[in-house]
């Protein structure tokens, strides 16, 4: 049985280049912005103030703590309508970090906590899967008292989690990205 040189040849390139293939292509790393700014604006329902709850730490994870602000007392027994707006301040013009979290809808999660009782809120928005987002919520008020209203960002939070979907960060996991606390009072 003869072999043609020319098919033993091209077959012994071609196992070459098969064998070559590029293992070093580069793997696209999404990097974590830089958040300084967390700013929830709050418009009361039924007419009335608009409040405004602000965040800055310019430093990041920084030595220096946050400048917080809120703009007044809220109302007892009020549902207000909730916005968030997350950016960065350290590039001119300001990044809007909330651009990212609702193209990345599926990876993010905010989670909203309250002492005392004073409030509770509820998701309006969704990701592509039906699962909260967080950007737009409603806060309902309770008595007039004080407390602390946490907010927190998850990155990559698992959705599945038990209770997840109803805003309960025990079972959320994931990477924490942001997380401020203002304390309120509600008149």
């Amino acid at each position: 049985m003869k072999f043609n040189k020319t098919i033993v040849i091209l077959a012994s390139i071609s196992s070459i280049f098969l064998a070559c293939s590029n293992d070093d292509d580069p793997v696209v790393i999404n990097e974590e912005e830089l958040i300084t700014t967390v700013r929830a604006t709050l418009i009361p329902q039924n007419g009335g103030n608009t409040i405004i709850l602000k965040s800055v730490d310019l430093d990041g994870d920084g030595p220096n703590k946050a400048n917080l602000s809120v703009s007044g007392s809220l109302d007892s027994n009020t549902n207000y309508s909730a916005t968030l707006e997350i950016l960065n301040e350290t590039e001119a013009p300001a990044e809007d970090i909330t651009l990212e979290i609702l193209e990345e809808d599926e990876d993010h999660q905010f989670f909203y906590s309250f002492t005392n009782n004073i409030a509770t809120a509820t998701y309006k928005d969704q990701d592509a899967n039906g699962n909260p987002i967080g950007v737009q919520f409603d806060l309902l008020t309770g008595a007039a008292a004080t407390g602390n209203f946490t907010i927190t960002l998850k990155h990559e939070p698992n959705k599945g989690g038990e209770n997840v979907k109803a805003g309960d960060i025990t079972n959320a996991d994931g990477a924490t990205d942001v997380q401020v606390t203002f304390n309120l009072t509600i008149d």
